[in-house]
């Protein structure tokens, strides 16, 4: 009874002596956690996980809560346009989950799978990814072509505080060198996102959603950021794993979709796609141990607009 006793005193001792020192803790020390330096004057606190709110009861002398800083936390949602595309994708949710998880980025990867008999709408499957990782807590957004693996650990795929982020920029993209070029993986916040109206949903087959892009962000006066004083360049910061032979891309152009597709588009887009889709399913996820979410979306064509969104 009496080493029990003793051992229920230590424990008690315990409790508080921690949460004493935590109490302790300055702003300094806060951020030294968040670096991960821990803390000087608390080894035990280097075995707890702080939350983003976290409220601390003193055990004793009073019941007075200590509110501790809050320290923002972004949230990248990654949208991947998706359809029959299963040997890149096996390849580039692990590639890509490793790539952010070393770079302490907190994402989510969302593949938006065109799951209808029209033609492929990349704009369409973008902005529906958008409004799910808008929804899931995301605070800014990929938009990330699925054969385009980032091989460069100087990469930026933080928060795009300064305007729209070009990853995958002209002077690095292995494929794609021109000056107005905006494909391949683009960060944007949700504000930058909403401003332009998201993309296009008029183009459908290969090509041009981001051209319309480009000049949304002119009109915005967004001002796109690039890369630069990377170590690396076309040939080796990204791998483009797109096989020409097996993956032909639809550049048909059917009835007046050759002159329609150099006029400017202002009216669809984010605002616009509630009503041009229905999501069909919603799956999570894994392949080995890297997490995503699957969703299967029908989308909606209006034949009187775009009667081209069907092969024939």
């Amino acid at each position: 009874m009496r080493v029990k006793h003793i051992t229920l005193l230590l424990a008690a001792y315990a409790v508080v002596a921690t949460t004493l020192l935590f109490m302790m803790m300055t702003p300094e020390d806060l951020s030294n956690r968040k670096r991960g330096q821990g803390h000087p004057r608390c080894p035990p606190c280097d075995l707890l996980r702080p939350t983003t709110k976290a409220w601390i009861t003193p055990l004793v002398g009073t019941s007075q809560k200590v509110n501790l800083p809050t320290v923002k936390t972004h949230k990248l949602g990654v949208v991947v346009p998706y359809r029959n595309r299963l040997a890149e994708l096996l390849e580039f949710v692990p590639h890509l989950h490793q790539f952010l998880t070393k770079k302490q980025i907190v994402f989510e990867i969302l593949v938006i799978d065109q799951f209808d008999t029209l033609r492929f709408n990349r704009g369409a499957l973008i902005d529906v990814g958008f409004l799910l990782a808008r929804d899931s807590g995301c605070d800014y957004m990929a938009m990330h072509d699925v054969d385009l693996l980032p091989l460069n650990p100087e990469l930026n795929y933080g928060y795009p505080a300064s305007g729209p982020f070009h990853v995958a920029a002209p002077h690095l993209h292995p494929k794609y060198h021109y000056k107005t070029f905006i494909g391949g993986i683009v960060l944007m916040t949700n504000d930058h996102f909403e401003k332009v109206n998201g993309l296009s949903t008029r183009y459908w087959g290969w090509g041009r959603e981001d051209d319309e892009l480009y000049r949304r962000f002119s009109d915005a006066k967004l001002k796109v950021v690039r890369p630069q004083n990377l170590t690396t360049g076309i040939h080796n910061t990204f791998r483009h794993v797109h096989n020409d032979k097996l993956r032909k891309r639809d550049y048909k152009r059917i009835g007046k979709q050759r002159e329609d597709q150099w006029q400017r588009d202002r009216v669809t887009g984010l605002s616009t796609i509630v009503n041009q889709h229905r999501v069909v399913h919603r799956n999570r996820m894994a392949i080995g141990s890297s997490n995503f979410t699957l969703v299967n979306v029908e989308l909606v064509c209006d034949k009187a607009q775009t009667p081209w969104c069907e092969d024939k």
